[in-house]
């Protein structure tokens, strides 16, 4: 298991109020041992100017998912992740629906993580396929 314990949604959702995520109409809507998965919708939000899915938008998507499970893998109190580096192959453009990623875990280490985060439409097929790495740091304290 690499969630340190069961995942609360409403929390994790809750925790995403007034952000970037919450912006863009993210929203977590599973979880299981090792992976997570959620929603965004193909709205004026997200799309580009000619009317498809933003790239930015997918990698958002990816991004929160990637880690906000990263965090799930952590200690809290004294670590969290941050984004080292992401990619992303976009590979079937989108006019409106809703698209769904899945995070998957692919290395969970003590320092890094690794997760590869596949986007599909409606229909189940393949919008965009993500990597993201992580590194573990300590939780800064202010002052």
């Amino acid at each position: 298991m690499a969630f340190r314990a069961p995942v609360d949604l409403a929390a994790v959702n809750a925790h995403a109020a007034d952000t970037l995520v919450s912006n863009l109409g993210i929203v977590i809507t599973e979880a299981g041992d090792d992976w997570l998965r959620g929603t965004m919708p193909v709205d004026a939000r997200t799309r580009q100017p000619y009317g498809i899915l933003h790239g930015g938008a997918s990698v958002a998507l990816a991004e929160t998912l990637g880690s906000v499970a990263g965090n799930l893998c952590v200690d809290t109190t004294k670590e969290m992740v941050v984004g080292l580096e992401i990619n992303a192959n976009h590979v079937r453009a989108m006019r409106g629906g809703t698209v769904t990623g899945t995070a998957r875990a692919l290395h969970v280490g003590r320092s890094t993580q690794l997760w590869e985060i596949r986007i599909e439409n409606d229909d189940g097929k393949l919008v965009c396929v993500s990597r993201l790495t992580l590194a573990v740091v300590p939780v800064s304290r202010p002052g």
